[in-house]
C-alpha cells in the first residue's frame, strides 16, 4: 500500500523549491513534532498549544483496533442492522467518507449520517432503518452542539416507544468531561468513546469520531492504521522535507494561493469520490480567516480547457482499480497528482492532508487550528430562535417571481476574474436536489469561468462556513430556503426541527450580510422540486446571458 505524490506546477517551481529548501534549513518538520508555535504565531496562543494531538493518531489508531474490532463483532451479534451518526462537521464528515467509499462488510450493518436539521431530512433518515434494529452514534467534541442533540432527543423519544430499554441503541463519541458523557452515562447508553480533547473536529478523522464508525461497518482498520502510519513516517519529526508529501503538497498549496491560485479543485476516481468533502473542511476552516484562504472545490466534473481561469490548482486523486483520470484539461495548469494502490490508501492521503494544510497555514501567516468566524452564524441563529430578529425583514426572492432570472444576473454580475460562487441549500438534501443544485453550478462555471461550490446547511456551517465569513471577499452566495414541513418537534426542548432549520439559515445570512459579502436569498416557499427546478433554470439562464 502507498500513496505517491506528482507535482506539476509549472512556472511555481521555483518559489514551491524555495519554500521547500527554506523550510529544510529550519527544520520545519522537528519544529512541528516539537508544537513549536512559532511556526504560526509570535504568541502561543489557544488551539496552537493544544490542537496539534492530530500528529500521533496513527499510533494511537493501531493500539484501539482491538477494543473497535470488539464493538463491530458485538453489533453483528446483536443484530444490528443499521448504525446512524448524528453529527456536523468533523464528526460526520470522516464516517460520511469511510461508508461511502468501503460500504459494510458481510454481515455489518449499513451506515449513514445525519447531518441536516430540515424536518424532512430527520423523517426520512428515520423512514430508511429499522429503528428496533438501529445504533445512533451522537457524536460531539464539546458535547452541546445543537444539531445532534437535537438528533438524539428526536430519536430518543421514538426508540422509547419500543421494547426494552432506550439506551441500548445509543454510543456516544465525545471529549472527556463533555455534557454529553455525562448524559450517556444518565441514560445508560450502549458505550461511550472519548476522544483525545488535544484534537480538533476537522483533525478528528482517526479518533473515535471517525474509527468508530469504520469499526462499526467491519472496515478494514489494520490497513487504515498501516497506511496512515506511513503517511505519518513521511512526514515524521526525522523525515527528510524534500521528500515529505505533507510538505510537497503544504507548500504547493500555499505557495499557489499567494500567487492567486486560490481554488484548490480536486478530481478523484469514483470509487474515492466522497474524499473530497473531508478535505474541503479541512482546508476551509483551517485556512480561511484573516482575509485570506484557499477555496477547497469538490464536486465539479471536469470540464472543457477553457472553462478553468487562473485562479485554479488541481488535486488529482486516483487509485489503481480505475482508469487513469484525463489531465488534458488542466495541463497548462499546475497540478498534484496522488496516485493511491487500493482504497484503504485514503488514510495515507488524508493524513498528508492533514499535514499539507497545516504548513499551508505557515506560508499564509495564519492560525490554522481556530475558526474565529464560525460563532457568529450560531449567535445570531441563537437570536432568531429566541425571536430576537424579525425574519421578515429579511429581504428574499420568491422562486415563482416573473423576474427571478433578472434578479439572479444581477447579484451574478457582480463576479470578477478570481471570485466563485458558492450555493446554499438549506432544504432537503435528497439526490433529486443536488442534481437541480448541480446543474446550475456547471452552467455558472461554464458560462462565467468561475469557480463554484456547492453545500446543503446546516452542514457546511461547520466545514466551509468559516472561510465564507473569514476568508477572502471573493465569494458570491447564493442561498436557498424553503418553508420547512412538518414542524417536528425536538422533545424535551421548546422549539422543532423547522423553526432549528429556518434560524440557522437565516443566521448564516445575516454573518454573511455583516461582512459585507454578496447574497442573494431565494426562497422556495413550500412548491418544492418545482419551484427548485425553477431556481436552476433561471441561474442556467442568467449565467449565459453575461453581463
Amino acid at each position: 500500500m502507498s500513496v505517491r505524490l506528482q507535482l506539476h506546477l509549472n512556472e511555481y517551481v521555483d518559489a514551491v523549491g524555495e519554500r521547500l529548501a527554506a523550510w529544510g534549513h529550519d527544520d520545519v518538520l522537528a519544529r512541528m513534532w516539537a508544537r513549536d508555535h512559532t511556526l504560526w504565531s509570535a504568541e502561543p496562543v489557544p488551539e496552537l498549544t493544544d490542537r496539534l494531538g492530530w500528529l500521533e493518531l496513527p499510533e494511537r489508531l493501531t493500539q484501539m483496533i482491538p477494543e473497535l474490532e470488539e464493538f463491530g463483532r458485538e453489533l453483528i451479534a446483536d443484530d444490528v442492522a443499521h448504525v446512524v451518526v448524528l453529527g456536523m462537521g468533523g464528526s460526520s464528515l470522516a464516517p460520511e467518507v469511510f461508508a461511502k467509499t468501503f460500504g459494510s462488510a458481510p454481515n455489518a450493518p449499513d451506515l449513514r449520517v445525519l447531518d441536516s436539521t430540515h424536518p424532512a431530512a430527520v423523517l426520512s433518515t428515520e423512514a430508511e432503518v429499522d429503528l428496533g434494529r438501529t445504533v445512533f452514534i451522537v457524536a460531539s467534541k464539546s458535547g452541546t452542539t445543537i444539531e445532534p442533540l437535537s438528533f438524539m432527543e428526536y430519536f430518543w423519544s421514538r426508540v422509547a416507544e419500543l421494547p426494552g430499554e432506550p439506551g441500548g441503541h445509543f454510543v456516544a463519541t465525545t471529549d472527556p468531561g463533555s455534557k454529553l458523557e455525562a448524559l450517556a452515562g444518565d441514560r445508560g447508553f450502549r458505550r461511550t468513546f472519548l476522544a483525545p480533547p488535544d484534537v480538533g473536529g476537522r483533525y478528528s478523522a482517526f479518533t473515535e469520531f471517525g474509527m468508530v464508525p469504520a469499526a462499526a461497518i467491519g472496515a478494514d482498520l489494520s490497513a487504515l492504521a498501516a497506511a496512515a502510519m506511513t503517511a505519518r513516517d513521511n512526514s515524521s519529526a526525522t523525515a527528510l522535507v524534500a521528500q515529505s508529501d505533507g510538505c510537497r503538497l503544504g507548500a504547493a498549496l500555499g505557495e499557489l494561493a499567494r500567487a492567486g491560485r486560490d481554488k484548490v479543485t480536486f478530481l478523484t476516481s469514483p470509487d474515492i469520490a466522497a474524499l473530497p468533502a473531508w478535505i474541503e473542511q479541512l482546508i476551509a476552516e483551517s485556512t480561511g480567516k484573516r482575509g485570506t484562504g484557499i477555496i477547497p472545490i469538490g464536486g465539479e466534473t471536469l470540464g472543457a480547457a477553457d472553462t478553468y481561469g487562473t485562479d485554479r490548482f488541481f488535486v488529482v486523486i486516483e487509485t489503481a482499480a480505475e482508469p487513469p483520470i484525463d489531465t488534458a484539461a488542466i495541463s497548462d495548469h499546475p497540478h498534484a497528482v496522488l496516485s493511491l494502490d487500493s482504497t484503504t490508501d485514503i488514510a495515507g492521503a488524508m493524513y498528508s492532508f492533514e499535514i499539507a494544510t497545516a504548513l499551508a497555514g505557515s506560508v499564509l501567516r495564519i492560525q490554522p487550528f481556530d475558526q474565529p468566524d464560525v460563532q457568529l452564524a450560531k449567535e445570531l441563529a441563537r437570536d432568531a430562535m429566541a425571536g430576537e430578529i424579525d425574519q421578515a425583514t429579511v429581504v428574499q426572492v420568491d422562486a415563482l417571481a416573473p423576474d427571478l432570472v433578472g434578479q439572479v444576473a444581477d447579484w451574478l454580475n457582480s463576479a470578477e476574474t478570481g471570485d466563485y460562487v458558492g450555493i446554499h441549500a438549506f432544504i432537503e438534501p435528497t439526490a433529486a436536489a443536488r442534481d437541480a443544485l448541480d446543474t446550475a453550478r456547471l452552467a455558472v462555471r461554464d458560462a462565467r469561468g468561475v469557480a463554484t461550490t456547492l453545500d446543503f446547511g446546516p452542514r457546511f456551517l461547520h466545514s466551509t462556513g468559516q472561510l465564507h465569513k473569514g476568508g477572502p471577499d471573493s465569494g458570491l452566495f447564493l442561498e436557498i430556503v424553503d418553508d420547512p414541513a412538518p414542524p417536528l418537534p425536538v422533545p424535551t426542548t421548546d422549539y422543532d426541527f423547522a423553526q432549528l432549520v429556518t434560524a440557522q439559515a437565516f443566521g448564516d445570512h445575516l454573518a454573511l450580510r455583516q461582512r459585507g459579502r454578496r447574497i442573494l436569498l431565494i426562497s422556495l416557499g413550500d412548491s418544492g422540486m418545482e419551484a427548485l427546478q425553477r431556481v436552476s433554470a433561471a441561474v442556467s439562464a442568467a449565467a449565459r446571458s453575461g453581463r
